[in-house]
């Protein structure tokens, strides 16, 4: 099974990382829009990390991953 996620990390306003992933992004998604929806989330200020404000968008990325599942009786 292939898998690709959006993998959006900030920082909060006491330095602490965290990230958001969005499942399967549009394939034409460009680094433009990542960065104005980013911004967005820290400008609305949607999530509070910890209890703390987003303070600075870090970095994005796109992963691809493959999982191979095996049917193991036991």
């Amino acid at each position: 099974m292939k898998e690709k996620k959006l993998l959006m990390t900030f920082k909060n306003t006491m330095g602490n990382s965290f990230s958001i992933t969005v499942d399967d992004p549009r394939e034409d998604l460009d680094e433009e829009e990542i960065i104005a929806a980013m911004d967005l989330i820290k400008d609305k200020n949607i999530f509070l990390p910890k209890g703390y404000d987003i303070a600075q968008c870090v970095s994005a990325k796109v992963v691809d991953s493959t999982t191979t599942e095996y049917d193991l009786e036991v």
